[in-house]
């Protein structure tokens, strides 16, 4: 492995080149190893590019391997969203696992454990295992079932096996250290009784192993050479490796921490986003306002926008908060060049040309991206009737405004010089139809379209203008770090319907839908999934819902507002 021509950027990748100039490893092997019980979020993908990453780097392979022993949520159809979002990514893994593959072995390790004395069968019930296992500050109280046989933890074990046991009557623990200040060591469970039916196993089992003792153990049974995991599991390696050395295997993999995901205004963690799915709070695990990748995916987002935030984001030990205006920069950056303009009014009002023929039609060439012209041209029309947003117009409009108003004058994108004349307006003083005259001479192109103004619209002529929805979306939260916490994997921690410790402050104005929209004929007719910039308003992506009749477009991110910041300031 050519090493000596790698130069590490960060603290992991420098544990990797350890481990490989001392002999530890030959080789490199990481696994991304998500539970199939949630489709992935932003954060997953912080791991999983980690995971991939410095494998590829290394000249190493990457497992793919769902931890799925908690059936209880766990379903196929996350199985197969998860292996889309990596494909989707760009990442190839070299095999792909279940834990449930190896139930058996992990039944066989576990009496191995047994036979050892380093596991006992506990008939405490759960209240009594979180009265006696302390605190901080006090040890834990050991068990008055401590220390059965083997042979009888062994007879106990197999009956918990064959389903004569009720739920939550007995677990099978690890014997390690009562008073350990890492409450974590104080004999935790690694078996629980749980009558479920598994996606994939159906109902062979009734116990099933917990993640403190199948985690590791699988990294092992994988040849897992660098487990790769988010802070949060600092604690737990201590445990991870006793499972590990204690199960008998030569060569343990080596467990390295990193600061996982933050973004401001962002839940971050897949039990509440799975309880927002469940009380509808959002529609579904694909709603674009969602930091999951089939949420991203739908709203437009790049796969090379989310790798290029998370190289920006980096690699660190300690955990902080990422703003996400660095995301929307990303996506920006990634659009920019990649995604044909065009033209869509959000807000239409009625334009009438005075001086211009009912019956006469110009046909206007735009082109599709001012940097690219092999991304060639489109035809738009210029008729007596047009469409311009009716936040381009004000009737008293502040010095600094270059927009439409009445005496005032502006280009059209592409087209000409027109003029408010007149403004027709409705019983509440609200404009309703502008007047304007059109300098003939002044078409984009011509001779005579030298003369500059400082206002230029978009718009849409009456016979380009086809009916559209469109759905602008904001951060989901209005809390700037609303939630910064994972799912408990450890001992009989269950997830629950209703999680605690945090206060879904959703925003009202997360998604706001503009039903009376206009697009031109390019865009009303592309592929769903096509994105495009919308000019002077944003970058935009055609959403599934969309019909033959009325297409339907996500905003994918704003531009930046030069009028806003000149108004704010």
């Amino acid at each position: 492995m050519e090493t000596a021509e790698k130069k590490a950027s960060n603290f992991i990748e420098e544990f990797v080149e350890e481990d490989l100039k001392s002999g530890r490893y030959d080789h490199v092997r990481t696994r991304f190893p998500p539970e199939p019980n949630g489709y992935l979020h932003i954060g997953h993908v912080k791991a999983l590019c980690i995971d991939f990453g410095i494998a590829q780097k290394y000249g190493g392979v990457t497992n793919l391997r769902f931890d799925d022993t908690n059936p209880a949520k766990e379903d196929t159809v996350f199985v197969e969203g998860i292996q889309r979002d990596i494909e989707w990514l760009g990442f190839k893994w070299e095999k792909l696992y279940f834990a449930s593959d190896f139930f058996p072995r992990l039944y066989e390790i576990a009496q191995g454990l047994i036979k050892k004395g380093l596991a006992y069968v506990d008939d405490q019930s759960p209240e009594e295992m979180r009265k006696n296992r302390g605190t901080l500050t006090q040890p834990g109280v050991d068990s008055p079932w401590r220390n059965r046989s083997v042979e009888e933890n062994l007879d106990l074990f197999e009956r918990m096996k064959n389903g004569e046991f009720p739920d939550g009557s007995r677990v099978l623990r690890a014997k390690i250290d009562m008073a350990s200040p890492n409450v974590l060591m104080r004999d935790p469970t690694i078996y629980r009784i749980k009558r479920c039916h598994h996606h994939r196993t159906g109902d062979e089992w009734c116990i099933y192993p917990m993640y403190d003792f199948q985690h590791p153990i699988q990294d092992a049974i994988e040849g897992i050479t660098h487990s790769l995991c988010s802070l949060e599991y600092e604690i737990h390696r201590p445990l991870y490796e006793w499972m590990v050395n204690n199960a008998g295997f030569e060569q343990p993999p080596r467990q390295i921490e990193f600061a996982r995901l933050n973004l401001t205004r962002t839940v971050m963690s897949k039990r509440y986003l799975r309880y927002m799915v469940e009380n509808h709070l959002v529609n579904g695990w694909d709603d674009p306002r969602m930091p999951t990748l089939v949420g991203m995916k739908r709203r437009g987002y790049t796969a090379e926008a989310i790798k290029d935030f998370l190289s920006r984001v980096g690699v660190a030990k300690a955990d902080s908060v990422v703003d996400g205006a660095l995301l929307e920069a990303c996506v920006r950056d990634a659009l920019g060049d990649t995604a044909p303009r065009a033209m869509a009014v959000l807000n239409p009002l009625k334009v009438t040309f005075v001086n211009w023929d009912e019956d006469k039609t110009d046909e206007i060439e735009m082109e599709n991206h001012p940097d690219h012209p092999e991304m060639g041209t489109r035809k738009l029309h210029f008729t007596k009737h047009a469409y311009i947003d009716a936040e381009d117009f004000m009737l008293d409009p502040p010095k600094k405004f270059f927009r439409l108003a009445p005496g005032r004058e502006v280009r059209l994108k592409g087209a000409y010089i027109v003029k408010c004349e007149d403004v027709k307006l409705d019983e509440n003083g609200n404009p309703v139809e502008l007047l304007c005259s059109v300098d003939l001479d002044s078409r984009s192109g011509s001779e005579g379209a030298n003369r500059k103004v400082k206002g230029t619209l978009h718009w849409l002529s009456e016979k380009d203008a086809l009916p559209a929805e469109i759905r602008l979306y904001e951060p989901l939260i209005n809390d700037e770090e609303p939630c910064a916490e994972e799912e408990d994997k450890s001992e009989e921690a269950e997830e629950t319907d209703a999680p605690k410790g945090i206060n879904l402050n959703i925003n009202p104005d997360s998604l706001k839908v503009v039903s009376n929209a206009l697009v031109e004929p390019a865009i009303a007719q592309s592929e769903v999934g096509s994105r495009f910039q919308f000019l002077r308003t944003g970058y935009f992506c055609k959403d599934p819902d969309s019909t033959n009749e009325k297409p339907v477009f996500n905003r994918i991110v704003p531009l930046k507002d030069s009028w806003a910041k000149v108004n704010k300031n």
